[in-house]
């Protein structure tokens, strides 16, 4: 049997693999449990008892954390010279419309969100095999397709996010970083959870949260009590 690093030691003194957490003690613990050299990103998953093969069950949404994520996202937006000025005004990394969008066709992608306007979604709409397996198409639900686009600039730039089931029936989402105190995570992690909450599908029969846990890059998953969560949120 391999040996224990000091760092694993010093894991297991702290955390019971085994054991469901409540929201603010995975909170607490996460940090606790993270020896990075860097500040890693807090994440959460939640499994989800949903066919996402089937459209009235594809949970997808959007929710603004009260501490933003804890990193710097980079915005393009994609529209007609008249929203140029709005765009630049919020702090949008990036204004254009064709310039982009032949730069996007020959491969570049750094950026995190990509908001546009109505009229220029069918210039869009084309780069769909690019941004599409990236997460990075405009959609209305989301409001990336919009023409306030100062508004949604600021949102982003504030700490909205959109999260989706995947074909697994997980929703996977990065809520914050080690570096945040155990309350500025629980908070957003409870933000994202109340908002998945409020999406079950009438038609769904059985379980809808069946279980979540909270990580950092690094660090092993930690077992929320999700059912005392729900339970107190009810109230």
């Amino acid at each position: 049997m391999a040996k224990l690093t000091k760092n694993q030691k010093a894991v297991a003194e702290k955390f019971d693999s085994h054991k469901l957490y409540s929201l603010s003690e995975a909170s607490a613990v996460v940090k606790d449990i993270t020896y990075t050299k860097f500040d890693a990103s807090v994440e959460i998953s939640v499994n989800l008892g949903v066919d996402p093969r089937k459209a009235n069950q594809m949970i997808r949404g959007v929710v603004t954390l009260p501490h933003g994520t804890g990193k710097v996202t980079r915005v393009l937006v994609l529209c007609t010279p008249d929203k140029e000025a709005e765009a630049q005004a919020a702090g949008a990394d990036y204004v254009g419309l064709d310039d982009y969008i032949e730069k996007i066709k020959g491969g570049w992608t750094d950026v995190d969100v990509i908001v546009c306007t109505p009229s220029v979604m069918a210039k869009v709409g084309a780069l769909g095999k690019i941004l599409g397996p990236r997460g990075l198409m405009p959609n209305p639900k989301t409001g990336t397709v919009t023409m306030e686009v100062g508004n949604a600039v600021k949102e982003v730039k504030g700490g909205k996010i959109d999260f989706k089931v995947d074909k697994t029936g997980i929703v996977h989402t990065a809520i914050g970083k080690v570096s945040f105190t155990a309350e500025q995570i629980y908070e957003n992690a409870a933000e994202v959870l109340n908002a998945i909450a409020k999406l079950k599908p009438q038609a769904l029969k059985g379980t809808y949260m069946k279980s979540a846990a909270l990580c950092s890059t690094m660090s092993a998953g930690i077992k929320i009590d999700l059912k005392a969560f729900l339970n107190s949120a009810e109230k």
